[in-house]
């Protein structure tokens, strides 16, 4: 029986790590919430590169490695496809469709902060929904700007910046709520795609605001790559559970 390693982090993949038996593992970068209802093995942190995992991948006998990490998540995914050829294993990948804009959307990509930064100047109440990235920059909030940061963790933020922690999914109405509360002038997103924070969207949609959208890293080419969860669950050999 093959035994897998799951990168994952992310929704999908804790739905195929719920399917998955004792003989597997379930590897956690640590941020956000442990399961503590998983039959699989959990492991929290980080392997120590591309050679550091493949270590781990030769020591412990797995013969199928997933990547079902976040679609920013690019270094990983590397290291992940770096580590799978080392130790001779396949490497399959989920590469979750992004959102695509819709004729009433005002999409703006940006490549990175500067351009993100620039963009900014025309706005006074962001909301952020990047992750953690936003908390570098604290300190150089504009004069007349006031942010709104949702990610996983609770912080405290400052005088001229509110940090929600929460993890989705959110519902519509939640996200219309959230808008109107704080009355935000332009929404900053990653293009994680999926459904489960996809409402936010919806509601820039529905108050005309734009959207500043965090281009997509480039990904490295695995063995085999799925669009979805239940693609590649039956893609896996039985005797899984």
């Amino acid at each position: 029986m093959k035994r897998i390693l799951l990168l994952g982090g992310v929704g999908d993949a804790l739905r195929i790590a719920r399917r998955l038996g004792p003989a597997h593992i379930y590897s956690l970068a640590g941020l956000g919430k442990v399961p503590s209802d998983l039959r699989c093995q959990v492991r929290v942190g980080g392997f120590g590169g591309a050679a550091g995992l493949a270590s781990f991948i030769r020591a412990q006998g797995i013969s199928l490695l997933l990547d079902i990490t976040h679609p920013y998540a690019a270094q990983i995914s590397r290291n992940a496809a770096q580590a799978a050829e080392d130790a001779g294993i396949p490497c399959w990948a989920l590469r979750r469709p992004g959102w695509q804009p819709g004729p009433q959307d005002d999409w703006r990509t940006v490549n990175d902060w500067d351009e993100l930064s620039l963009a900014l100047h025309a706005f006074q109440r962001p909301f952020f929904t990047l992750g953690r990235e936003p908390l570098q920059h604290l300190d150089t909030i504009p004069a007349g700007q006031f942010w709104t940061i949702r990610m996983l963790d609770e912080h405290p933020g400052n005088a001229r910046a509110r940090v929600i922690g929460n993890r989705g999914p959110f519902s519509l109405d939640e996200e219309r709520d959230l808008f109107a509360a704080g009355n935000f002038d332009v929404l900053i997103s990653k293009n994680s795609g999926g459904d489960a924070t996809e409402a936010k969207l919806q509601v820039a949609r529905e108050r005309s605001l734009p959207v500043l959208i965090l281009a997509r890293p480039e990904l490295p080419e695995v063995d085999r790559t799925f669009v979805s969860c239940d693609a590649l669950w039956q893609a896996l050999p039985d005797g899984l559970g």
